[in-house]
């Protein structure tokens, strides 16, 4: 059974940091390509970062410059590194797998997320 459980998350002032951390089971971890993602209050879905199982790594542009993806194969745990943080960076992120059921790096939620909210 595939699992994802995401911590990391909290309340910082804009301009801080943050970071995400999200531990796989279920899957060989090395060999996968995950994904990022977030869901501000009452909006839709919207892809923050995607990194292949060769460590390629690539961002929105909302977020690029700001947020660092990364990931421990041996930890089984993909990281996301976000500094620089806005008010408008607030929203549930949850962590992925990337599979046919997703769009332009873009997945379905399975797990809980974790809430990150920026105050100004």
């Amino acid at each position: 059974e595939v699992q994802l459980v995401e911590s990391g998350g909290g309340m910082v002032q804009a301009g801080g940091s943050l970071r995400l951390s999200c531990v796989a089971s279920g899957f060989t971890f090395n060999n996968a390509d995950m994904t990022w993602a977030r869901q501000p209050p009452g909006k839709g879905p919207e892809w923050v970062s995607a990194i292949h199982a060769d460590g390629s790594s690539y961002y929105a542009d909302s977020v690029k410059g700001r947020f660092t993806i990364s990931r421990d194969n041996a930890k089984n745990t993909l990281y996301l590194q976000m500094n620089m943080l806005k008010p408008e960076d607030t929203a549930l992120y949850y962590c992925a797998r990337v599979t046919t059921r997703c769009a332009n790096y873009l997945c379905p939620r399975w797990a809980r997320g974790t809430w990150v909210t920026v105050s100004s």
